[in-house]
């Protein structure tokens, strides 16, 4: 396995590779990789078969964080992400610096200037509670698209809404290649795969749970209803619940159609369940089907 650290020379390789025929995979990460990411990359090595090629970019993307989130302390491991990528098969550990994602203003060409935006799916929930999010998320993706050239990207579906929002820009801006969403890897006790995790020392651990209990309080509400059920009433149950928790505070919970995002008023089977919440200082997201 290679690890690639400039721009330009990850461009030659994928141009190498799309000479040769070469099935190209990537699956775009901010490193700190664990177990819900090695489950993207195996993925991805089924997808491209005996003869394709497995890119992992490792980049933590400074311009979708929010100025009083936690860019600064994210966390940055390369040398353990590139063994954990290495030992998953992948061809490329990809891990450009800041300098070569955004170059600096020169007098030459100027600062960097372009950004990519969705207005639709991105309106609601990340993008609400986190309004330049989605816009460095897009922006990012489509230049490691550009940079990459692959013939596939994996996302987790931990990510949903972000997952929605990559494929509509793959499919309005005429990206070349096809978004595959795997499902969301969990701790044996429920608690979603994340990078964030680390930060839940002590009693934050366990109040973390909130989360996924809440989704299945959901699912088992609307179960038991036989019908639909208000999503106000339903969301105002769910924060009550989640917020015994003394270190618990609910940014948004949210029933929409998993088709548009569109919020759905009244929460029914097939109708898509996302939420974020405050742990102490760290701030998780979940989502689940009914």
């Amino acid at each position: 396995m290679r690890i690639v650290k400039s721009v330009a020379a990850m461009q030659r390789l994928a141009a190498r590779w799309q000479r040769a025929g070469v099935r190209v995979g990537f699956v775009p990460t901010m490193g700190c990789l664990h177990a819900g990411h090695l489950s993207l990359i195996k993925r991805a090595r089924q997808l491209v078969g005996r003869g394709g090629k497995v890119v992992v970019s490792i980049y933590v993307n400074p311009t979708q964080f929010g100025p009083k989130e936690d860019f600064s302390r994210y966390p940055r491991d390369l040398a353990r992400d590139a063994a954990l990528c290495r030992a998953e098969g992948a061809a490329v550990a990809f891990a450009p610096s800041d300098a070569e994602m955004y170059p600096r203003q020169s007098v030459r060409s100027g600062p960097f200037s372009t950004f990519v935006v969705e207005e639709d799916l991105s309106r609601g929930m990340e993008g609400a509670s986190r309004p330049t999010h989605f816009r460095g998320v897009t922006t990012v993706v489509a230049k490691l698209f550009n940079v990459v050239q692959p013939d596939f990207a994996v996302f987790g579906a931990k990510d949903f809404q972000q997952a929605a929002i990559v494929k509509r820009m793959v499919r309005d801006l005429n990206f070349p290649l096809r978004i595959v969403v795997a499902p969301t890897v969990r701790e044996p006790d429920g608690l979603a795969l994340s990078s964030r995790n680390q930060y839940l020392g002590g009693e934050l651990r366990a109040q973390a749970l909130a989360l996924s209990r809440a989704i299945q309080k959901a699912q088992a509400t609307v179960r038991r209803a036989g019908g639909p059920v208000p999503s106000a009433r339903l969301k105002a149950q769910l924060k009550a619940f989640i917020e015994q928790q003394p270190a618990a505070r609910v940014d948004y919970i949210e029933f929409f159609e998993p088709a548009t995002l569109r919020p759905a008023r009244q929460a029914r089977p097939g109708i898509h369940m996302a939420l974020a919440v405050f742990i102490g200082r760290t701030r998780l997201i979940d989502n689940a089907q009914l």
